[in-house]
């Protein structure tokens, strides 16, 4: 794409006053790309230049942007009733959505719980997991497992079962409650660590929250389903409550429907978001088995779950979710992965050999460029702009996680640019250096 000189409409320049944006320190902060439109895997600029999209809005629009089904759903449903509260009334898209949830999950996950993002919905798992141990009588477990280079949410609970190390939450260290972190038992020396901690600590244990086959924030880091269940079969062993974040993972980011039916697993409970409205309108769902809702029946209103968010169940939101039901059982998103995942691992190779690269990795609809540290992420944002793309580095990975209807030469533009803008900027440290 040709250099074109940036002007800033005026709403940019006026709100930029006044707007906070998510991860930036503010003081220098650069102006974002202003956005007027979408469609299909494209972002649309003010000034019209078009954007592939490689991060599908982090990582929601898994069946691209305006998709008519989806559209025609939401659009339907803000004519009729664009929402009402949950608490004492009910409506078709919601209870008609976790039937479909209960269905697609696996095993006996079956009692769906609706909120309205990610975090929140760990927020809930974590909830529901400490509140099952003081049903059953044992208060005294309310500690979680989680694993190094694991994120869960940015909210004050999800905080505490981040890796404290990986930057984002560092400030609150020591300020969060106390949680368990340990390693991925990849390794049998890790395994046996992991065994032995829940043997230890399964008294005051809560569960164990990890995400499934890929740890996104923490650096896109893949694990085997062997070792997914490894964790599963070890909290079966001790008595534990296993949590699995299928935020990111769900929906076939990872070439199957879900990143657990890879490892033929069914966690105590399981979260998801992102793609579930097809990166239309925020909704989540915390999913609990049978035994673990069984725990919260009993003649006293004490053992409920005293828990509401506002826009909990959302109408619009549960449409949106519906209708990209409809769009993965019309086009199952295992070969679309399948298909990607292959692009990827060809047209990424090439980096593999360049200055400043430590690790390419594909898995499923993931590729993954890792580079040594201290990388300029502002200037490889504004030379991914200049060659149409849209592609956010962070810490020192540059990924991408495309739409899954994608076609092949937008996805070779997204590959195209992510080699092209590793190559100079190994070249430019080199000349730095």
């Amino acid at each position: 794409m040709a250099d074109t000189p940036f002007t800033p409409p005026d709403w940019l320049r006026q709100g930029f006053d006044h707007i906070w944006l998510p991860y930036t320190q503010m003081q220098d902060a650069a102006l974002p790309a202003p956005i007027a439109r979408t469609e299909g895997c494209r972002l649309i600029m003010a000034d019209g230049r078009e954007l592939v999209d490689g991060v599908a809005s982090w990582w929601t629009a898994a069946h691209g942007y305006n998709h008519p089904h989806i559209r025609q759903a939401v659009q339907q449903q803000l004519e009729t009733m664009p929402h009402v509260m949950f608490g004492g009334l009910a409506h078709e898209p919601a209870y008609r959505l976790a039937t479909r949830l209960a269905a697609l999950t696996p095993g006996d996950l079956t009692r769906v719980f609706f909120s309205e993002s990610g975090s929140v919905s760990v927020e809930i798992a974590m909830k529901m997991a400490v509140q099952y141990w003081i049903n059953k009588g044992e208060r005294g477990h309310s500690r979680f497992v989680s694993f190094t280079g694991g994120y869960h949410g940015d909210t004050f609970a999800t905080m505490s079962v981040c890796d404290p190390e990986e930057g984002m939450h560092s400030l609150f260290a020591g300020l969060l409650a106390e949680q368990i972190l340990t390693d991925l038992p990849t390794s049998e020396a890790a395994r046996q660590a992991f065994d032995d901690l829940l043997a230890a600590r399964k008294g005051d244990i809560a569960a164990v929250v990890t995400e499934p086959l890929v740890q996104g924030a923490g650096g896109m880091l893949f694990h085997s389903a062997e070792t997914l269940r490894f964790i599963r079969e070890t909290c079966d062993r001790h008595g534990v409550l296993l949590i699995v974040d299928e935020i990111f993972t769900g929906f076939g980011r990872t070439g199957s429907l879900f990143a657990c039916d890879q490892a033929g697993i069914v966690p105590d409970i399981m979260t998801l978001s992102k793609a579930l409205t097809g990166g239309t309108l925020p909704l989540a769902a915390t999913i609990a088995r049978q035994h673990v809702f069984d725990a919260f029946l009993s003649d006293s209103a004490s053992t409920a779950l005293m828990h509401g968010p506002t826009y909990m169940g959302n109408a619009m939101g549960c449409a949106a979710a519906n209708a990209a039901l409809d769009l993965f059982e019309q086009d199952p998103p295992g070969p679309r992965a399948d298909r990607i995942a292959t692009q990827l691992v060809a047209e990424l190779e090439p980096a593999r050999h360049l200055p400043g690269v430590r690790d390419v990795r594909v898995l499923g609809a993931i590729g993954v460029i890792e580079l040594d540290p201290h990388s300029d992420h502002d200037w490889m944002k504004a030379e991914f702009i200049r060659r149409g793309v849209w592609v956010r580095p962070y810490n020192y990975i540059i990924y991408t996680t495309p739409p899954l209807v994608i076609s092949p030469e937008e996805l070779s533009t997204l590959t195209t640019a992510m080699v092209d803008v590793v190559r100079l900027w190994g070249g430019k440290t080199q000349q730095e250096g």
